[in-house]
């Protein structure tokens, strides 16, 4: 080796520090879920919890799914389960579909006044839940931002209408299909424009 080279190959020797390994997949998508869970339950409880119903239950399922989807999204070359977009997209459906089946009041007086509400505190509670994701997720390197801001969005949308799930009384169901869904969406829109103005 010249001279020359070897000077270079001391000065980036030099810079060379130990870093500190990533947790497993498993132990990240645990982290991940136990930000949603916690957030959820957390704003419920400060909110009210006031009924408990399987339609709950599904969004749970969602985040498990939702958690996978965000570590293969942070993780180059990882396998994918589920497109981020697929995720939601389905899960929203399967939302709709699982309210169309279990509330029959189609009532929409006040409909409006009283959603606004529903939205504003499912959305609310949905900001700092991605920004907590996103500390779980901070050493990963997304290769596509948008699919990884999709996923976490759509995550943390999920912990927003699990809240709202255990909250709100209203059971007709276009106020759930609407105002209480539209989290979702919405925080994964939301979270995709954010990654995609840092990239």
């Amino acid at each position: 080796m010249t001279p020359d080279l070897q000077r270079l190959a001391d000065s980036l020797r030099a810079d060379l520090h130990p870093v500190r390994p990533l947790p497993s997949n498993v132990a990240i998508g645990a982290g991940l879920f136990a930000v949603f869970a916690g957030a959820s339950l957390l704003g419920a409880s400060m909110l009210g919890i006031h009924r408990l119903e399987i339609d709950a239950a599904v969004p749970v399922i969602l985040a498990a799914l939702a958690a996978v989807t965000c570590v293969s999204a942070m993780i180059p070359g990882s396998k994918r389960l589920v497109h981020p977009a697929a995720l939601l997209t389905g899960g929203c459906l399967a939302m709709a579909a699982l309210y169309a089946g279990l509330f029959h009041d189609y009532r929409t007086d006040a409909f409006v006044h009283q959603g606004i509400p529903c939205l504003r505190a499912g959305l609310i509670l949905a900001a700092p839940t991605a920004i907590a994701i996103w500390l779980v997720l901070r050493r990963g390197f997304p290769v596509d931002r948008g699919a990884a801001g999709l996923a976490i969005g759509t995550l943390a949308g999920l912990a927003g209408l699990t809240v709202l799930e255990l909250h709100c009384p209203n059971l007709r169901l276009p106020h759930i299909a609407v105002w209480h869904l539209a989290v979702v969406p919405i925080g994964a829109a939301a979270s995709l424009v954010l990654f995609r103005l840092k990239s």
